[in-house]
């Protein structure tokens, strides 16, 4: 019998794809994966067809979850037009309903539940109407003033944890950087599209398209699927918040050689470009690329997702001055007992790696 059975939520996603692949990896440890879309990758996980916005489908798949003793909750709606939805109400109520639609019979089948690792950001803090409070710590959540979806979720745990044998951890990770297709929000396929486009172009060096940059922090997604890890299993994380970043800080313009290093080109000049604007209507150019390259990565619709518009958002197209810094305090998770950290530039160079060793992108 399995020592440990996981639920993952949100298969396809940047950081269910790394927690399915960190738990496939862990000894006595079955994992159940759900999601709409069919994962590229399952590594072993039994994966589920699942809509967790239909809450009859929930409650028949319910059989299935017998057994979990650990939650991961990644699973995300984001609106097109990404950056607009993040306060829409209706895109706060779907992703309220969608936790519980899963919860709810997982609970009623589930009697050896002992965790459920949720996953927040840094719009707890507001970072995406002002200005951080630097350091951003966790107990400065900006609950009451902002509308946002992770409310809704935190309190729907909260209201059902006491008395109960389960416990919960929320985590905060900041910019997410790995491997995942059709993700809403990741840079490396966007990146690695552009950088395509530009080879097909003849281009031999790599100009950077965001705008003046600020100071910020990445996660990697395999060290945040062990942070996940660890919150299921440490004393010190029970019914906690805690951000999660790599260790380090990096500016976008500064670490442009290392990303275009890492896709074989010399780094170039700031040359703003509207990636979503610009990239993501080229098809017919990418299907050119794709069959070039043998790539199985799919349309830049089921590939890159909404991750051109959040490249856009991240690296600051458009801005002129540079932003806020946008960092947060770690203490709290380093604290508690986890204190791995990993090198940002190092990340960009394995996520891009894995991407072309998957053939979801062209070699360098």
């Amino acid at each position: 019998m399995p020592r440990k059975k996981v639920l993952v939520a949100g298969a396809t996603g940047l950081v269910g794809h790394a927690c399915m692949k960190h738990f496939a990896s862990e000894p006595n440890c079955e994992v159940v994966a759900v999601s709409r879309r069919r994962p590229d990758e399952t590594f072993s996980a039994r994966w589920l067809p699942l809509d967790l916005s239909d809450a009859t489908a929930c409650e028949a798949a319910a059989s299935e979850f017998a057994g979990v003793t650990h939650l991961v909750y990644a699973a995300l709606y984001e609106r097109p037009g990404l950056v607009a939805g993040w306060q829409e109400a209706e895109q706060i109520d779907l992703n309220d309903r969608m936790l519980r639609n899963l919860f709810l019979p997982l609970e009623k089948v589930s009697r050896q539940l002992r965790h459920v690792a949720l996953l927040q950001g840094t719009k707890a803090y507001g970072v995406h109407v002002r200005p951080l409070k630097v350091p951003a710590r966790e107990n400065r959540s900006e609950m009451h003033e902002q509308p946002n979806f992770y409310w809704n979720q935190e309190r729907f745990l909260r209201e059902r944890q006491p008395g109960k044998g389960w416990s919960w951890s929320i985590l905060r990770p900041v910019l997410i950087v790995g491997c995942s297709s059709g993700s809403a929000m990741n840079v490396i396929p966007a990146l690695g599209v552009y950088a395509a486009m530009m080879r097909r172009a003849g281009k031999t060096v790599l100009d950077y398209p965001g705008g003046v940059g600020r100071v910020a922090q990445a996660v990697d997604t395999d060290l945040l699927a062990r942070a996940i890890a660890w919150s299921g299993e440490a004393e010190a994380a029970r019914n906690e918040i805690f951000n999660v970043t790599n260790g380090d800080v990096f500016v976008w313009p500064n670490v442009w050689p290392a990303i275009a290093e890492a896709l074989g080109f010399a780094p170039g000049a700031a040359v703003p470009l509207a990636l979503d604007k610009e990239i993501r209507p080229l098809e017919a150019e990418w299907a050119e690329i794709r069959a070039h390259h043998g790539l199985v990565s799919g349309t830049l619709k089921d590939f890159v997702g909404l991750s051109f518009e959040y490249a856009d958002y991240t690296m600051g197209f458009g801005r002129t001055r540079p932003g806020p810094p946008a960092i947060v305090s770690t203490v709290k998770l380093m604290q508690a007992g986890f204190t791995e950290v990993t090198d940002t530039e190092a990340m960009f160079a394995r996520a891009f790696a894995e991407m072309q060793a998957r053939k979801l992108l062209p070699p360098r």
